[in-house]
């Protein structure tokens, strides 16, 4: 069969034609070089493995990157949310307001806590939550606000802080995506009154694992730190009782154990010095994908929150059903055949079955609920190369030339 049809168009090879890559290409992927692997070695080498100067060293770049008086390095961002909901006070009965579009972890960490998440709607253009929407679901027993940096980029982070101060709620950043984005010029990190990161393997700096926290307040960096490590103190001005010994050290709230290696943290470190050299390459393809995919009315371009430079983390196709003969899943096949290898981010956290038992129900946010049943995440990493965006972007021209009405 020739892969050209009637109209001269290439057939999608799910359809019968050749794929556009004869090497699976994956939505995401790490970056490690040999200045980063030697950082772990040098670890590996020394004294410490845990709690040790690599940890120092990380947290003493994050307040570098973001300004921040406070770093608190941990084990992973969802350990970062769920302390930083406790430095908060959050507790029985109090809601979280977030976005649905998001990780779980993003609403989780107010269940850990006793409290509950309330879901605001989004921007139907930029995918952020909406200030809008979040205003409106304030109640007397809102707690704090936790806006995601959804993709990589910012919601109105200044309406959002606006609308904390205004209330009295304490404002959580989910940064996971965004390390590297700025928001009016200035590195995200110090709007919120806890900003927290995500190193996980697909991020744009990994550890593998790993997360952190920042702040600019010394009362809730304390907590930080005790939340971090089981509710343990070895400061005296904390304990209760009188040291009887050099040994000593006292329990004096429940946590559990969120720390970080040292393995990790001097990885993490290293790719921090890499930051600017990945945050180049995502922009850039960002903006080739940008350029090809608004040129086709079958699709939509996510939009930019005003005032936001973001190093993208994901970059979301969206269809228009409307102008296709097909669904975002025939479309999501279509790209595995051509060895484009997609993900979605996210379903809605409140479909999941666990919530739905809560009693939460489809229909509380219908911007993000259509997002959802139109978005594919293709491919961005900073290791990829301009023919492997060059391949992404013929598959999906394929596909679009092949179904468009």
């Amino acid at each position: 069969m020739s892969d050209l049809n009637k109209d001269n168009k290439r057939i999608p090879a799910i359809c019968g034609g050749s794929p556009v890559r004869s090497k699976k290409l994956y939505y995401s992927h790490q970056s490690i070089n040999e200045k980063d692997i030697q950082a772990v070695v040098d670890v590996l080498k020394s004294d410490y493995l845990t709690t040790g100067p690599a940890i120092t060293e990380m947290e003493r770049k994050l307040c570098e990157l973001t300004g921040a008086k406070y770093a608190v390095a941990i084990s992973n961002d969802t350990a970062a949310l769920h302390v930083a909901c406790m430095a908060a006070g959050v507790g029985k009965g109090d809601e979280i307001i977030t976005t649905p579009i998001t990780f779980a972890a993003s609403a989780n960490c107010s269940l850990y806590c006793g409290g509950r998440p309330v879901f605001a709607d989004i921007d139907p253009e930029t995918y952020q939550i909406d200030p809008d929407e979040i205003e409106k679901k304030i109640t007397d027993r809102t707690k704090a606000v936790i806006p995601v940096d959804y993709t990589g980029q910012t919601p109105d982070l200044a309406r959002i802080r606006e609308i904390c101060d205004r209330h009295g709620l304490v404002m959580i950043e989910d940064a996971a995506h965004s390390i590297g984005t700025k928001y009016n010029g200035e590195h995200i990190g110090r709007i919120a009154d806890m900003t927290t990161f995500s190193f996980h393997a697909v991020k744009t700096i990994t550890g593998g694992e790993g997360g952190a926290i920042v702040t600019d307040s010394k009362e809730l960096y304390d907590k930080l730190l005790l939340y971090r490590a089981h509710g343990i103190t070895r400061d005296v001005s904390k304990m209760k009782n009188t040291p009887d010994g050099p040994w000593y050290y006292e329990q004096v709230a429940l946590s559990t154990n969120y720390r970080i290696t040292d393995m990790q943290a001097a990885l993490i470190s290293s790719q921090l010095d890499r930051l600017s050299e990945f945050s180049e390459r995502r922009t850039k393809i960002r903006d080739k994908y940008n350029e090809a995919f608004s040129k086709m009315p079958e699709l939509f371009v996510q939009k930019e929150t005003k005032g936001c430079e973001s190093t993208r983390h994901l970059y979301i196709l969206r269809i228009v059903p409307e102008k296709l003969r097909i669904g975002r899943k025939e479309f999501f096949e279509a790209l595995g055949a051509e060895n484009i290898v997609c993900n979605v981010h996210y379903i809605p956290t409140y479909y999941f079955p666990y919530y739905q038992e809560m009693g939460y129900k489809k229909g509380l946010c219908p911007n993000a609920e259509k997002l959802y049943d139109e978005m594919i995440t293709i491919p961005l990493y900073s290791g990829m190369s301009d023919s492997d965006a060059d391949d992404v972007i013929e598959a999906v021209t394929r596909i679009v030339e092949y179904y468009r009405k």
